[in-house]
């Protein structure tokens, strides 16, 4: 399926392109549009899928939402907490909690989209409620015990709210 504004994003593409005809990396894009062939995954250790099956009914409980992130700061007093200010498409900011300053500066997440679970229960960190779960990928470099952390960035025409099936 052609998108609508596909013709758009061909000419603006080809309009970016450099003399020799690549396109110039967005400096904002986080990989987002790096073709798989240009990383290197030969050092990622991938780790073995759940054996147990969650059934049908138990996973649709869960609300997964497009979030955008309004404001982003680190948390006071923590090294590893940032604390996200998030439209979630009802009108009323949702705080959310994450322990990934390690990976990211939070100046660098606002105005992205991103996947939460909105539908968790509150849960007080460092004296701050948090409303919810953004969702991330983590994997371990091979002979390492170094780990990797992308968190879920989506399209920015995703608008807030918008629930995930």
């Amino acid at each position: 399926m052609k998108s609508l504004d596909s013709d758009k994003k061909a000419s603006k593409a080809q309009s970016e392109a450099g003399a020799d005809g690549s396109a110039q990396a967005a400096s904002d894009n986080n990989g987002f549009f790096t073709p798989n062939d240009k990383i290197d995954f030969s050092k990622v250790k991938v780790e073995s899928l759940f054996e147990e099956q969650v059934d049908f009914d138990t996973f649709s409980k869960s609300d997964f939402r497009a979030v955008k992130v309004k404001e982003c700061v680190a948390v006071p007093k923590s090294k590893k907490l940032l604390q996200f200010t998030l439209d979630d498409g009802t009108g009323k900011d949702r705080t959310i909690l994450s322990g990934i300053h390690a990976y990211y500066e939070p100046e660098e997440l606002v105005g992205k989209t991103l996947i939460a679970i909105t539908n968790l229960p509150p849960r007080a960190m460092m004296g701050i409620e948090s409303c919810g779960m953004l969702l991330s990928a983590v994997n371990n470099l091979k002979d390492s015990e170094e780990e990797e952390l992308h968190l879920i960035m989506v399209d920015n025409h995703i608008p807030a709210g918008a629930k995930l099936y």
